[in-house]
Protein backbone atom coordinates (compact mmCIF):
# COMPACT_ATOMS: atom_id res chain seq x y z
CA UNK A 1 0.00 0.00 0.00
CA UNK A 2 1.01 3.72 -1.07
CA UNK A 3 1.22 6.70 1.05
CA UNK A 4 1.97 10.37 0.64
CA UNK A 5 1.93 13.02 2.63
CA UNK A 6 -0.95 15.78 1.85
CA UNK A 7 0.41 19.16 1.01
CA UNK A 8 -1.01 22.45 3.23
CA UNK A 9 -3.13 22.79 5.82
CA UNK A 10 -3.17 22.97 9.63
CA UNK A 11 -2.01 19.69 11.88
CA UNK A 12 -1.64 19.01 15.24
CA UNK A 13 1.16 17.38 16.38
CA UNK A 14 1.30 13.28 15.87
CA UNK A 15 -1.08 14.07 12.57
CA UNK A 16 -0.69 12.17 9.47
CA UNK A 17 -2.01 13.34 6.52
CA UNK A 18 -2.28 10.79 3.80
CA UNK A 19 -3.13 10.98 0.33
CA UNK A 20 -4.70 8.06 -2.07
CA UNK A 21 -1.76 7.27 -5.04
CA UNK A 22 -4.50 6.15 -7.31
CA UNK A 23 -3.99 3.05 -9.75
CA UNK A 24 -5.40 2.37 -13.73
CA UNK A 25 -9.05 0.96 -13.32
CA UNK A 26 -9.33 -2.25 -12.85
CA UNK A 27 -5.73 -2.67 -11.39
CA UNK A 28 -6.54 -1.40 -7.78
CA UNK A 29 -4.07 -4.18 -6.25
CA UNK A 30 -1.26 -3.96 -8.96
CA UNK A 31 1.63 -5.22 -7.17
CA UNK A 32 0.12 -6.14 -4.42
CA UNK A 33 0.47 -9.58 -2.62
CA UNK A 34 -2.24 -11.36 -0.34
CA UNK A 35 -3.71 -14.00 1.22
CA UNK A 36 -7.12 -15.43 1.58
CA UNK A 37 -7.88 -18.18 4.57
CA UNK A 38 -9.98 -20.90 3.56
CA UNK A 39 -9.77 -20.28 -0.32
CA UNK A 40 -9.59 -23.44 -1.89
CA UNK A 41 -13.31 -23.43 -2.63
CA UNK A 42 -16.49 -21.71 -1.63
CA UNK A 43 -16.53 -17.52 -0.88
CA UNK A 44 -13.20 -17.93 -0.12
CA UNK A 45 -12.35 -18.88 -4.29
CA UNK A 46 -14.28 -16.07 -5.15
CA UNK A 47 -12.45 -13.42 -3.06
CA UNK A 48 -9.04 -14.94 -4.22
CA UNK A 49 -10.51 -14.46 -8.13
CA UNK A 50 -11.96 -11.23 -7.05
CA UNK A 51 -8.33 -9.96 -5.72
CA UNK A 52 -6.25 -11.29 -8.94
CA UNK A 53 -8.76 -9.91 -11.09
CA UNK A 54 -7.56 -6.19 -9.30
CA UNK A 55 -4.41 -6.91 -10.37
CA UNK A 56 -3.11 -8.58 -6.84
CA UNK A 57 -0.55 -11.45 -6.24
CA UNK A 58 -2.84 -14.70 -4.15
CA UNK A 59 -1.94 -16.84 -1.89
CA UNK A 60 -4.22 -19.71 -1.83
CA UNK A 61 -4.73 -21.09 2.35
CA UNK A 62 -6.42 -24.32 2.85
CA UNK A 63 -6.93 -26.61 6.08
CA UNK A 64 -8.08 -30.27 3.95
CA UNK A 65 -7.84 -30.31 0.28
CA UNK A 66 -4.64 -29.19 -1.59
CA UNK A 67 -6.12 -30.67 -4.96
CA UNK A 68 -8.74 -28.22 -4.50
CA UNK A 69 -6.31 -25.09 -3.40
CA UNK A 70 -3.72 -26.04 -6.17
CA UNK A 71 -6.61 -26.41 -8.48
CA UNK A 72 -7.86 -22.51 -7.31
CA UNK A 73 -4.58 -21.20 -7.32
CA UNK A 74 -4.16 -22.10 -11.44
CA UNK A 75 -7.16 -20.21 -11.61
CA UNK A 76 -5.77 -16.98 -9.92
CA UNK A 77 -2.45 -17.43 -12.03
CA UNK A 78 -4.81 -17.00 -15.20
CA UNK A 79 -5.05 -13.06 -14.44
CA UNK A 80 -1.41 -12.94 -14.99
CA UNK A 81 -0.18 -12.70 -11.36
CA UNK A 82 1.42 -15.24 -8.90
CA UNK A 83 -0.08 -17.89 -6.65
CA UNK A 84 0.90 -20.60 -4.57
CA UNK A 85 -0.83 -22.66 -2.05
CA UNK A 86 -0.34 -23.01 1.44
CA UNK A 87 -1.83 -25.53 4.92
CA UNK A 88 -2.66 -24.59 7.94
CA UNK A 89 -4.94 -25.42 10.92
CA UNK A 90 -5.98 -21.26 11.64
CA UNK A 91 -6.29 -22.32 15.55
CA UNK A 92 -2.89 -23.39 16.28
CA UNK A 93 -0.87 -20.42 16.83
CA UNK A 94 2.21 -22.12 15.96
CA UNK A 95 0.59 -23.30 12.29
CA UNK A 96 -0.70 -19.77 11.91
CA UNK A 97 3.56 -18.22 12.56
CA UNK A 98 4.66 -20.72 9.74
CA UNK A 99 1.84 -19.50 7.67
CA UNK A 100 2.99 -16.17 7.55
CA UNK A 101 6.49 -17.40 7.57
CA UNK A 102 6.23 -19.07 4.13
CA UNK A 103 3.93 -16.01 2.79
CA UNK A 104 6.95 -13.81 3.75
CA UNK A 105 9.41 -15.85 2.18
CA UNK A 106 8.15 -16.02 -0.76
CA UNK A 107 7.12 -12.81 -1.41
CA UNK A 108 8.98 -10.77 1.24
CA UNK A 109 5.72 -8.85 2.38
CA UNK A 110 1.97 -9.20 2.70
CA UNK A 111 -0.44 -6.41 1.84
CA UNK A 112 -3.62 -7.92 2.02
CA UNK A 113 -4.87 -10.25 4.48
CA UNK A 114 -8.67 -11.69 4.19
CA UNK A 115 -9.64 -13.60 6.88
CA UNK A 116 -12.65 -15.77 5.22
CA UNK A 117 -12.24 -19.31 6.99
CA UNK A 118 -14.63 -20.34 9.60
CA UNK A 119 -17.43 -22.42 10.58
CA UNK A 120 -21.18 -21.62 10.42
CA UNK A 121 -22.44 -24.52 12.77
CA UNK A 122 -24.49 -25.82 9.77
CA UNK A 123 -25.15 -29.03 11.04
CA UNK A 124 -27.17 -27.06 13.97
CA UNK A 125 -30.75 -26.36 13.46
CA UNK A 126 -31.92 -25.12 16.54
CA UNK A 127 -30.49 -23.50 19.84
CA UNK A 128 -31.84 -26.43 21.55
CA UNK A 129 -29.10 -28.80 19.70
CA UNK A 130 -26.08 -27.36 21.19
CA UNK A 131 -22.87 -29.47 21.87
CA UNK A 132 -19.57 -28.86 22.82
CA UNK A 133 -18.10 -30.30 19.49
CA UNK A 134 -20.15 -27.52 18.02
CA UNK A 135 -19.13 -25.13 20.08
CA UNK A 136 -15.45 -25.83 20.40
CA UNK A 137 -14.95 -26.02 15.98
CA UNK A 138 -17.01 -22.65 16.02
CA UNK A 139 -14.81 -20.78 18.40
CA UNK A 140 -11.87 -22.23 17.75
CA UNK A 141 -11.81 -21.24 13.74
CA UNK A 142 -13.74 -18.18 13.82
CA UNK A 143 -12.39 -16.78 16.80
CA UNK A 144 -9.15 -18.08 17.37
CA UNK A 145 -8.28 -18.34 14.10
CA UNK A 146 -9.24 -14.88 13.43
CA UNK A 147 -7.55 -13.60 16.13
CA UNK A 148 -4.46 -15.22 15.02
CA UNK A 149 -3.90 -14.34 11.84
CA UNK A 150 -5.21 -10.67 12.84
CA UNK A 151 -1.88 -11.00 15.17
CA UNK A 152 0.72 -12.21 12.99
CA UNK A 153 -0.10 -10.97 9.93
CA UNK A 154 -0.82 -7.43 11.42
CA UNK A 155 2.22 -7.48 13.60
CA UNK A 156 4.52 -8.22 10.71
CA UNK A 157 2.61 -5.80 8.42
CA UNK A 158 2.94 -2.70 11.12
CA UNK A 159 6.75 -3.68 12.12
CA UNK A 160 8.34 -4.55 8.94
CA UNK A 161 6.04 -2.66 6.30
CA UNK A 162 4.40 -0.05 7.84
CA UNK A 163 1.39 -0.59 5.38
CA UNK A 164 -1.57 -3.11 5.54
CA UNK A 165 -5.04 -3.70 4.89
CA UNK A 166 -6.87 -6.73 6.67
CA UNK A 167 -10.47 -7.62 5.82
CA UNK A 168 -12.57 -9.76 8.11
CA UNK A 169 -15.73 -11.63 7.04
CA UNK A 170 -18.38 -11.72 9.66
CA UNK A 171 -22.22 -12.02 9.26
CA UNK A 172 -25.28 -9.88 9.40
CA UNK A 173 -26.18 -12.04 12.96
CA UNK A 174 -24.11 -9.37 14.87
CA UNK A 175 -27.65 -7.54 13.86
CA UNK A 176 -30.16 -9.83 13.66
CA UNK A 177 -28.65 -12.76 16.01
CA UNK A 178 -29.57 -16.52 15.05
CA UNK A 179 -31.87 -18.54 16.92
CA UNK A 180 -30.67 -21.42 15.17
CA UNK A 181 -27.41 -21.48 16.47
CA UNK A 182 -26.52 -18.61 19.31
CA UNK A 183 -22.57 -20.16 19.17
CA UNK A 184 -22.50 -19.14 15.50
CA UNK A 185 -23.75 -15.31 16.64
CA UNK A 186 -21.27 -15.41 19.53
CA UNK A 187 -18.76 -16.24 16.98
CA UNK A 188 -19.11 -13.84 14.99
CA UNK A 189 -19.95 -10.82 17.50
CA UNK A 190 -16.21 -12.31 18.51
CA UNK A 191 -14.70 -11.46 14.78
CA UNK A 192 -16.38 -7.85 15.10
CA UNK A 193 -14.34 -7.57 18.72
CA UNK A 194 -11.12 -8.70 16.90
CA UNK A 195 -11.87 -6.37 14.02
CA UNK A 196 -11.82 -3.05 16.43
CA UNK A 197 -9.54 -3.84 18.76
CA UNK A 198 -6.70 -4.75 16.14
CA UNK A 199 -7.74 -1.57 13.83
CA UNK A 200 -6.88 0.80 16.95
CA UNK A 201 -4.08 -2.11 17.95
CA UNK A 202 -2.50 -1.73 14.24
CA UNK A 203 -2.93 2.04 13.26
CA UNK A 204 -2.27 4.05 11.93
CA UNK A 205 -0.44 2.10 9.52
CA UNK A 206 -2.47 -0.92 8.55
CA UNK A 207 -6.41 -1.07 8.25
CA UNK A 208 -8.65 -3.75 9.53
CA UNK A 209 -12.09 -3.83 8.57
CA UNK A 210 -15.26 -6.49 8.39
CA UNK A 211 -17.82 -7.63 6.01
CA UNK A 212 -21.05 -8.81 7.34
CA UNK A 213 -22.96 -10.80 4.40
CA UNK A 214 -26.01 -12.20 4.65
CA UNK A 215 -27.57 -15.22 3.43
CA UNK A 216 -25.23 -16.10 0.29
CA UNK A 217 -26.82 -18.35 -2.26
CA UNK A 218 -23.80 -21.22 -2.04
CA UNK A 219 -23.21 -24.88 -2.39
CA UNK A 220 -23.27 -25.03 1.67
CA UNK A 221 -26.76 -22.89 2.62
CA UNK A 222 -28.22 -24.82 -0.53
CA UNK A 223 -27.11 -28.42 1.33
CA UNK A 224 -28.57 -27.12 4.83
CA UNK A 225 -32.07 -29.18 5.68
CA UNK A 226 -33.91 -26.21 7.34
CA UNK A 227 -33.19 -23.83 3.51
CA UNK A 228 -36.51 -24.53 1.92
CA UNK A 229 -38.07 -22.63 -0.66
CA UNK A 230 -40.65 -21.82 1.81
CA UNK A 231 -37.66 -20.04 3.73
CA UNK A 232 -36.08 -19.00 0.78
CA UNK A 233 -39.15 -16.90 0.18
CA UNK A 234 -39.48 -15.73 3.27
CA UNK A 235 -36.39 -14.36 2.72
CA UNK A 236 -36.62 -13.02 -0.18
CA UNK A 237 -39.94 -11.31 0.52
CA UNK A 238 -38.54 -9.63 3.45
CA UNK A 239 -35.01 -8.19 1.45
CA UNK A 240 -35.54 -5.00 0.42
CA UNK A 241 -32.90 -5.65 -2.75
CA UNK A 242 -35.58 -8.32 -3.35
CA UNK A 243 -32.57 -11.44 -3.54
CA UNK A 244 -30.48 -13.77 -2.00
CA UNK A 245 -26.67 -12.37 -1.81
CA UNK A 246 -24.37 -13.95 -4.16
CA UNK A 247 -20.75 -14.48 -3.40
CA UNK A 248 -19.53 -12.22 -6.39
CA UNK A 249 -21.43 -9.60 -4.99
CA UNK A 250 -20.17 -9.42 -1.91
CA UNK A 251 -16.51 -10.26 -2.94
CA UNK A 252 -16.16 -6.85 -4.57
CA UNK A 253 -17.18 -5.50 -1.12
CA UNK A 254 -13.65 -7.08 0.14
CA UNK A 255 -11.57 -5.64 -2.59
CA UNK A 256 -13.28 -2.42 -2.04
CA UNK A 257 -12.06 -2.79 1.64
CA UNK A 258 -8.54 -3.66 0.71
CA UNK A 259 -7.67 -1.59 -1.71
CA UNK A 260 -6.94 2.27 -1.29
CA UNK A 261 -10.44 3.42 -2.14
CA UNK A 262 -11.48 3.11 1.70
CA UNK A 263 -8.60 4.43 2.38
CA UNK A 264 -10.36 6.39 5.63
CA UNK A 265 -11.94 3.29 7.01
CA UNK A 266 -10.83 1.13 9.56
CA UNK A 267 -12.33 -0.79 12.06
CA UNK A 268 -15.91 -0.45 10.00
CA UNK A 269 -18.03 -3.07 9.13
CA UNK A 270 -19.78 -3.46 6.11
CA UNK A 271 -23.35 -4.97 6.31
CA UNK A 272 -24.09 -6.66 2.75
CA UNK A 273 -27.44 -8.60 3.15
CA UNK A 274 -29.70 -6.83 0.68
CA UNK A 275 -30.71 -4.83 3.38
CA UNK A 276 -32.51 -7.53 4.86
CA UNK A 277 -30.82 -6.38 9.12
CA UNK A 278 -31.58 -2.30 8.35
CA UNK A 279 -29.16 -1.80 11.56
CA UNK A 280 -29.41 1.77 12.81
CA UNK A 281 -27.28 4.42 12.15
Amino acid sequence: MSWGAAPGGIKVEGEIDWVRKSTPPGKRLKDQYAIVTGSSRGFGRTIALALAEEGANVAIHYAKSAQSADKVADEVRKFGVDSFSLKADLRDFDQVKSLADKVWAKWGRCDILVNNAGETAATMMSWRELSTEVVEETLGLDVKGTLYSNHEFGRRMLDQQRSGAIVNIASNVIVTGSPRSPIYAAAKYGVIGITKSYALALAPFVRVNAVAPGYMDTDSLRARKDWTDRRRKWIVDHTPARSIGKPDNISHIVVFLSSQDSFHMSGNTVICDGGFSMPAA
